[in-house]
């Protein structure tokens, strides 16, 4: 490092220049981060993100399946009794889906040991869900899958 006033070249530790006096304002040097640290945020926002999108078509369909009964002819008794069924057994499969990605994204928020299998499992299961399931299973598994980023991960969640 050199002074900004006189140019002389000055140690790391010292706090003035040795030659002219002036006081030291050196930049502080940053710690470099991972690609888990700068990316584990990001990540859990858009999961819970797609949690919250996921009980949209959840609530619907459970919506639906209540008052579906109304709209069927009273001559088609079958589809009068299935019809609530399946639209409540669709909205359901969706809720858990949604409950999930929200638990994953604050459990990788908050840096939970248990988090980040079930996010990697979520992930590879968003991948057969194009566009944007494919897009966040991929990013999933890149920021969490590395050489040492399992190691990571759980020293972060010691810490935390």
């Amino acid at each position: 490092m050199f002074c900004n006033q006189c140019g002389t070249q000055v140690r790391p530790g010292d706090s003035v220049c040795p030659k002219c006096g002036k006081a030291a304002n050196w930049p502080a040097t940053g710690f470099a981060q991972t690609r888990l640290e700068r990316h584990l945020h990001t990540l859990a926002i858009l999961w819970m993100v797609v949690g919250a999108l996921f009980l949209i078509p959840s609530v619907v369909l459970m919506v639906l399946g209540s008052v579906v009964h109304v709209a069927v002819p009273g001559t088609e008794q079958l589809a009068r009794t299935l019809g609530p069924v399946v639209l409540y057994l669709l909205g359901s499969s969706l809720l858990i889906v949604a409950a999930g990605g929200i638990c994953v994204g604050w459990g990788l928020m908050q840096h939970r040991p248990w988090a980040r299998v079930t996010a990697l499992i979520l992930g590879v299961l968003a991948l057969f869900h194009p566009p944007f399931g494919t897009a966040l299973g991929i990013y999933t598994l890149w920021v969490l899958f590395g050489d040492d980023q399992g190691v990571q991960y759980r020293s972060m969640a010691r810490a935390a």
